[in-house]
């Protein structure tokens, strides 16, 4: 272990360097302030569509390569976080700046080897995934965490705490709290963090057997939605967005026990779309029958921060008596738990 923690640390040292080279290029690019392009390159792929999911927001773009190439080229005015949705459904993080120029280049055969350069963010994050690749899961929350105590101020260091400490199942809020009011107190006007910071909180004290907090809400056709709709034998809050692939399988997922016991489970989904009409067109379309609740506000959403949702998808099972039984399951986990529950006598 010595030696991995050497390693990852002359590839940050290394990093360091090059950013001078890379602010030099920025610079010299000629790209307008107001603009960030990013450039794709792909061996061993002459055509072929992927989702970019602009975190800030909740849109999503088509990157259409044609050739083995394709560029993306928008208005910015802010830093922003993109996340490229591979068809296998990996992702790929990338770190857009105003007047920054980004290039990525890989290999359709080998997208874990895909870099992503152009910023200080993007080429750490790009050192960092190369040694990752060649880890076990423990190293790998282990180098994560290294670097958010490296980098507390790097915009790389928050998708790396959502990544490894919050999106997991086997989550340790309160370690993710610990690691999030260290990124706080480096980016003490970052919105995205202290909005974190909230949700975690409330995720460490939200724990089994606590009750459901009241909440009220309209759902997508105007209907109000509260709480007291959960009295089931089995209830299930599911946070879902359209630009997220297996949220929308989680979703299928819970149609199918639905379906089976539409008088014991209860079910109320949360959209963290930015427009309501993406999660009403899904609705339509799968013909699903029980609230959606999007109020276009995404991370900012009074109910999504009262409830501790923090990534997509995101669930929580409540039993008869409103005290949450589960939470943030894997869609294979969830559907296990409800099934065992509503069998149960």
């Amino acid at each position: 272990m010595k030696h991995f923690i050497t390693k990852t640390q002359r590839v940050a040292k290394l990093c360091e360097v090059l950013c001078v080279f890379v602010s030099f290029y920025m610079l010299s690019c000629g790209m307008p302030d107001d603009r960030f392009r990013l450039e794709v390159k792909f061996k061993n792929l002459n055509q072929g569509d992927f989702y970019l999911y602009n975190y800030r927001n909740g849109t999503k773009d088509t990157l259409h390569i044609a050739d083995g190439r394709c560029t993306y080229d928008v208005e910015m005015h802010d830093t922003t976080t993109y996340v490229l949705m591979f068809p296998n459904f990996s992702e790929l993080p990338i770190f857009a700046q105003p007047g920054s120029l980004v290039k990525m280049e890989g290999d359709a055969s080998h997208l874990k080897e895909t870099s992503v350069t152009g910023t200080p963010d993007n080429d750490q994050m790009t050192a960092f995934r190369m040694v990752s690749n060649e880890l076990t899961p423990p190293e790998q929350l282990q180098q994560a965490e290294q670097y958010i105590r490296e980098y507390p101020s790097s915009t790389s260091s928050t998708y790396l705490l959502r990544r490894y400490f919050i999106q997991n199942v086997t989550a340790d809020y309160p370690h993710a709290l610990e690691l999030c009011t260290l990124l706080l107190e480096a980016q003490p006007t970052n919105v995205e963090l202290v909005q974190l910071h909230k949700q975690l909180d409330r995720l460490s004290n939200m724990r089994n057997d606590k009750p459901l907090p009241h909440f009220t809400a309209k759902d997508t056709k105007g209907k109000i939605v509260s709480d007291s709709l959960l009295h089931s034998k089995v209830n299930i809050i599911m946070a879902w967005a359209t630009w997220n692939f297996e949220s929308q399988n989680a979703i299928r997922q819970l149609k199918m026990v639905w379906e089976d016991y539409p008088r014991d489970l209860s079910v109320i989904t949360i959209c963290l779309d930015a427009s309501p009409s993406e999660g009403r067109n899904i609705f339509a379309r799968d013909s699903l029958r029980w609230p959606n609740i999007c109020d276009g506000q995404m991370w900012d959403s009074p109910l999504v921060s009262k409830l501790g949702i923090a990534f997509v998808p995101d669930n929580i099972i409540i039993n008869k008596q409103g005290r949450i039984v589960a939470r943030s399951l894997k869609t294979s986990e969830l559907r296990k738990k409800a099934q065992e529950m509503l069998d149960a006598k």
